[in-house]
């Protein structure tokens, strides 16, 4: 199965546009369709973005989605160090889960945040995943 880091933009995107690609990635993961990988500290960034005060979000309908977010997500123990600067530091955790879960694809809306290619993962936009996804699971279903 794909396994997959979500970056908190396609998150807080899917939250806010049930239209767009980032919302039928998030919808994939949530089904099982993909798996997907997280640490406690990427769950506590989509955690404290949600449910951000400045935001005009609905609480409840953020803490369901936190829950199914925890539900579907396999935790893995971040590799700590990494030997990249990135134009964000707070972003290497997302390339740390990657590399602990050996992620297929690190997906984002942000690409000039992260490397192209990291280890086994590789940076990905929402419709580029979907794209690849779809053209994957076409082939399967027909052999």
């Amino acid at each position: 199965m794909i396994r997959v880091v979500l970056d908190t933009n396609v998150i807080v995107s899917a939250y806010l546009n049930e239209d767009g690609p980032p919302f039928r990635v998030l919808k994939l993961a949530l089904a099982g369709q993909v798996r997907l990988c997280s640490t406690g500290a990427i769950l506590a960034e989509y955690q404290e973005l949600l449910l951000r005060k400045s935001y005009p979000l609905d609480k409840r309908r953020a803490v369901l989605l936190l829950k199914a977010l925890r539900a579907a997500s396999t935790i893995v123990t971040p590799v700590s160090g990494l030997s990249l600067k990135l134009l964000d530091p707070d972003d290497a955790m997302f390339l740390e889960c990657a590399e602990a879960a050996k992620a297929d694809f690190l997906v984002t809306g942000n690409t000039r945040h992260f490397p192209a290619k990291w280890k086994f993962t590789k940076r990905i936009t929402p419709a580029a995943f979907l794209a690849a996804w779809y053209a994957e699971n076409s082939k399967s279903s027909s052999l």
